[in-house]
């Protein structure tokens, strides 16, 4: 048991080391959170935006900048976490292949990346929940932050299984962009008409954007929308768990040989190739 703790502590401490390295996420965190979810607040009409909450039931008509600041809220946790997760991956892939190689327990490596994803999202969900409550208040807030970090736990995932297929960093950021705005833009009624299509069901953020669009308007609460949300990051984890097995792979052959050194000589001596022995003629003369 002291093995395994041992080998996990010290992978989570590499997972950390390398988030705390990432400078600009530190300020994406601290500046981005509350410019983009101020902004929306305040350049958003107060309109009310009537709409039919499927996680209750209930028919709600919130003020368009207070529905629109969730949803602000909810990509910037997503992109936050998403980046910061691709960009540890992304970089260090070639250092968990080498660990991996080396004999350290992938699982121990796949677990310090879940501990410090969770923490991550932990705290940049808490940092959004409390900007938010400075502008309007949240009938649920406790349900407003689990929402967004349940959001941030699918990007992240979903960042790792980027930084592990792709190969150059622009793709990954790009695709972790488009894919947070396409999925909550899609899902604010203030700026999609078809914000109540069913389709909308199957989009990564469904469970989280039903959950705090509950938790901002409504005091029911809806743990089953939660539970949604956990299953696309159950999803996204196990593709990311699939794109870190690949990315941690020996590309060595399975039954490769080393070349033997040569006596008195430091360096390794190419292999003398194999003659294969040809079976000899019969001898058919008689004695």
């Amino acid at each position: 048991m002291r093995f395994h703790l041992t080998r996990f502590a010290l992978a989570t401490g590499f997972a950390l080391t390398e988030h705390g390295r990432n400078r600009f996420a530190m300020v994406l965190v601290i500046l981005f959170v509350p410019l983009w979810t101020t902004l929306a607040y305040l350049a958003m009409p107060d309109t009310p935006a009537h709409l039919r909450l499927h996680a209750t039931g209930e028919t709600l008509a919130p003020h368009g900048n207070e529905l629109t600041e969730i949803s602000g809220a909810l990509n910037a946790v997503t992109l936050i976490t998403g980046f910061m997760m691709f960009a540890a991956t992304f970089s260090g892939n070639r250092f968990d292949r080498r660990l991996a190689m080396a004999g350290y327990p992938r699982a121990h490596l796949v677990l310090a990346k879940v501990t410090a994803l969770a923490l991550i999202s932990a705290a940049v969900a808490a940092y959004a929940t409390a900007v938010t409550c400075l502008a309007w208040s949240p009938r649920q807030p406790l349900l407003l932050a689990a929402a967004l970090f349940s959001a941030g736990l699918t990007y992240g995932a979903l960042g790792v299984g980027f930084g592990s297929v792709l190969r150059r960093e622009v793709e990954g950021m790009f695709a972790i962009v488009m894919t947070s705005i396409i999925d909550l833009a899609l899902q604010n009624p203030v700026m999609s008409a078809g914000a109540d299509n069913p389709v909308m069901r199957y989009l990564p953020s469904y469970g989280a954007m039903q959950a705090s669009t509950a938790a901002g308007f409504s005091t029911t609460p809806v743990p089953r929308y939660l539970a949604v949300q956990l299953t696309w990051f159950a999803g996204a984890a196990l593709i990311a768990l699939m794109g870190f097995r690949r990315s941690t792979r020996s590309t060595l052959p399975v039954n490769a040989q080393f070349p033997e050194p040569v006596p008195g000589s430091g360096a390794p001596s190419l292999p003398t190739p194999r003659r294969t022995v040809e079976p000899s003629a019969p001898d058919t003369k008689a004695p």
